[in-house]
């Protein structure tokens, strides 16, 4: 019933050094102002609605986990840096929103992608159906999107978002510049959201989530430094769901995020629907490595009638496996 997966190399080889290097927006300079040049030097998957969650919900460094080994060789070549910790890479520079934003109101998150001349990006190498996928998350794990903008012929990205919370936010832009043979990287920045800050306490290690009616099943450890499988089963109301529909071309979609300095993995499943062999559910399969020992955050999206959920999960890798937080798994 598991769907056979083999989740290729993390984005920016994976053997990972984890440093936090990561950046802040104010380095690089507002969305609209003279662009400050970078200070260093696939495959198409699915067709997906944005989440039904609370609110609207797709890096920094060069990481991105493929889901099988067609969807391509580790982005950065060479670099040890994982995704979502620089703001810079390669050439190409994050430019986030001249914050601060407001707590529970919508807006329009604004933010650009600088190319090795300094200039606005404006030409893409669609992945995984889409040109650029956007993640961000509070700093504690919490507040977890996956969207999709829309990109401007400025080179401007935009896409309505709500910060339910105050705090500090990472956005991962996960994307491949046209005609670049160092394939896809990600890139992140910091966004302060203004408001009460109330940090909320990471859940403990979990074998089940809920998310609206559906309970997802973990099965499976993740291992530091050694190939791992983990299996997420989809049921709702005890009966195991096993017409789950493509979303951004693949039956499931998983994030990594470790704790403390958010290190980025996006892990994709093996097989594609309609290919005759990976079955819609219940379970589907990803093969992947944790790079080191410590605490992440996984958020498995999945679409079924119509509307894409995500299921949330903390899995300890290494040391760290026995080290609990005080609560179970929960969703955005």
């Amino acid at each position: 019933m598991n769907t056979a997966a083999k989740v290729g190399s993390f984005t920016a080889g994976l053997g990972l050094a984890f440093g936090a290097a990561f950046g802040i927006g104010s380095a690089v300079g507002p969305v609209g102002g003279d662009p400050a040049p970078a200070h260093d030097g696939t495959r198409d998957h699915g067709n997906g609605a944005e989440h039904g969650s609370t609110t609207d919900s797709s890096t920094d460094g060069n990481t991105q986990v493929n889901g099988d080994m067609d969807h391509g060789a580790p982005t950065g070549h060479g670099s040890t840096t994982p995704g979502g910790l620089q703001i810079a890479e390669r050439g190409y520079t994050l430019v986030p929103p001249a914050g601060p934003l407001t707590a529970g109101e919508r807006t329009e998150l604004a933010f650009r992608v600088l190319g090795p001349g300094g200039e606005p990006l404006t030409a893409y190498t669609p992945t995984h159906e889409k040109d650029l996928h956007l993640i961000v998350a509070r700093r504690d794990l919490s507040g977890f999107q996956h969207v999709h903008p829309t990109l401007g012929e400025d080179g401007t990205w935009r896409v309505p978002l709500t910060f339910p919370r105050a705090g500090d936010y990472r956005m991962f832009a996960d994307f491949a510049p046209a005609g670049d043979d160092g394939g896809p990287l990600t890139l992140g920045a910091d966004v302060p959201v203004g408001g009460d800050y109330a940090p909320v306490p990471l859940p403990a290690p979990a074998a089940t989530a809920e998310v609206d009616g559906y309970t997802v099943t973990l099965d499976g450890t993740l291992a530091a430094g050694a190939d791992s499988t983990l299996t997420l089963s989809v049921a709702r109301d005890g009966e195991p769901v096993t017409d789950l529909e493509p979303y951004l071309g693949a039956y499931g979609h998983l994030v990594a995020l470790r704790e403390g300095d958010l290190a980025y993995l996006h892990v994709h499943p093996q097989g594609e629907p309609g290919d005759g062999t990976t079955p819609a559910g219940p379970g589907i399969t990803f093969h992947t490595s944790a790079p080191s020992d410590g605490t992440y955050r996984l958020y498995l999206d999945f679409q079924h009638e119509g509307t894409v959920r995500t299921a949330e999960f903390t899995v300890a890798a290494g040391q760290a496996q026995g080290q609990g937080h005080g609560e179970s798994g929960h969703t955005h």
